[in-house]
């Protein structure tokens, strides 16, 4: 439990839900075992190195925030500071003479294997919002090395152990403020996190040596006791010169917690929303980055008995990942299929009282794409057309420019509300064509991407 002030805590306690998600994002990717491919390159967010490894490896080793806050008199400001230290687990197998490492321990329900595990570390700070005026606070922090050793038992006998080592990590958080100029009194906060660690790397150090040191996703959850934050996504007018001002670096700070509320920011290495919010469809965290909760829950259940064993060996996380996907029932799995958000209810769909929308093209007679024809060079152009494909560079989907130079049909002419015009097209030559016809699916281009041929 944390010594915050109350309300921060409670708007902490309803943001941490978020940054456990961000914590752990790409923790384990599927199929959860230590020997696939793509999990022998992880940590791939937040990851501050140590100083000296920068020059080597091209990461970083600090990262930056900056937003506006409206602290009022006497207000405090929280920060906690998340982030995996990595502990690396090595296996030994008991034997007559003692114990010997091992790649690999088999026993009945899983593998173990050499693995890093992620553990979560946390930097709290509470400072008065006064004290960070001029060269603000700076909070060093040291954690130490540690060595854990834990025996593994089966059929109440010892055979083996996992020996867990965690390296010093040694970093700092600077906290500084400045009044900003306005209508409205405000503060630019900046915070700044640092690995600081002393650690130098050899002659050909590798990222693998370096990871143990490092900071591991890092990212913010900041507070106000009093005032509300400012929106660094969507500002308000008076505002918005001194958000555009804002430097910040391998993060982006988003309001946290509830829709409406301003009291917590979520500082991510991650690009969010305002108030991002877990899927309540989501059973539990999977780690796969850029995960779909029913696709990865269907693998994983997939997975072959021998694959399930050595993911339940690779990590605790990843053997709860698949005892959730095994114990799925059907009603549940089915919540996952189809989820839709942003719809408002109707009931009684055309009776009187229903909302209907503002504008219907079904019911504008003066609007109809396969009729419309617009003004090309001259040319009339409208469906039925042939012309030729000049993709504009600055504006268009990067694979519309392999169509550069190659000829199309126009299918429809459709209008934007905002007056802007499209051109449906279907690609000549294209044994698809006639699939995508019926199904409705075109490429799209404006006219002046578009040369009518003649006789077309």
């Amino acid at each position: 439990m944390s010594g915050f002030p109350e309300r921060i805590e409670r708007g902490f306690a309803a943001a941490r839900q978020i940054a456990d998600a961000v914590l752990l994002e790409g923790y384990v990717l599927y199929p959860y075992r230590a020997s696939a491919a793509k999990n022998r390159l992880r940590w791939q967010f937040g990851v501050l190195v140590p100083p000296e490894y920068t020059a080597v490896g091209g990461e970083h080793s600090h990262q930056r925030t900056e937003c506006l806050m409206e602290a009022r008199g006497g207000d405090r400001l929280a920060v906690e500071l998340r982030f995996l230290r990595v502990q690396r687990r090595t296996v030994e197998q008991a034997t007559p003479a003692g114990f010997e490492s091992v790649e690999r321990l088999e026993l009945a329900d899983r593998d173990l294997v050499e693995w890093d595990e992620g553990v979560e570390e946390r930097v709290e700070i509470l400072v008065p919002v006064e004290e960070l005026a001029d060269e603000g606070v700076q909070r060093p922090f040291r954690l130490p090395g540690v060595g854990e050793t834990g025996l593994v038992h089966e059929d109440g006998a010892v055979v083996g152990r996992l020996v867990r080592r965690r390296e010093q990590v040694d970093g700092l958080v600077w906290l500084r403020a400045e009044e900003v100029p306005g209508p409205y009194r405000a503060q630019r906060l900046i915070v700044e996190v640092e690995n600081t660690s002393p650690w130098r790397p050899s002659r050909g150090a590798t990222r693998d040596q370096a990871l143990p040191r490092s900071l591991v996703s890092a990212h913010l959850l900041l507070g106000l006791e009093n005032g509300p934050f400012v929106s660094v996504t969507d500002p308000p007018e008076w505002a918005r010169p001194a958000v555009e001002r804002c430097r910040n670096e391998r993060t982006w700070p988003v309001l946290a917690g509830p829709d409406g509320e301003r009291g917590v920011v979520l500082s991510s290495p991650i690009i969010l929303e305002d108030h991002p919010r877990i899927a309540p469809e989501s059973l539990g965290t999977l780690y796969d980055a850029t995960e779909i909760d029913e696709i990865l829950a269907l693998r994983t259940a997939a997975l072959t008995e021998e694959e399930k064993r050595e993911a339940r060996g690779t990590d605790e996380r990843a053997g709860a990942v698949i005892d959730l996907a095994e114990s799925m029932p059907p009603e549940v799995l089915e919540r996952l299929h189809g989820a839709i958000r942003g719809l408002r209810e109707v009931t009684g769909g055309g009776a009187e009282g229903a909302e209907q929308p503002w504008w219907d093209p079904g019911d504008d007679p003066e609007v109809d794409p396969g009729r419309d024809r617009v003004l090309v060079d001259g040319h009339e152009v409208g469906a039925g057309s042939r012309v030729l494909l000049r993709p504009g560079r600055r504006r268009t989907d990067a694979q519309d420019l392999f169509l550069d130079g190659r000829t199309g049909v126009v299918e429809a002419v459709l209008h934007d509300l905002d007056g802007s015009v499209h051109l449906a097209v279907t690609v000549e030559d294209d044994p698809g064509a006639d699939l995508w016809r019926a199904q409705g699916r075109f490429r799209y281009f404006q006219p002046d991407e578009v040369t009518p041929l003649e006789g077309a």
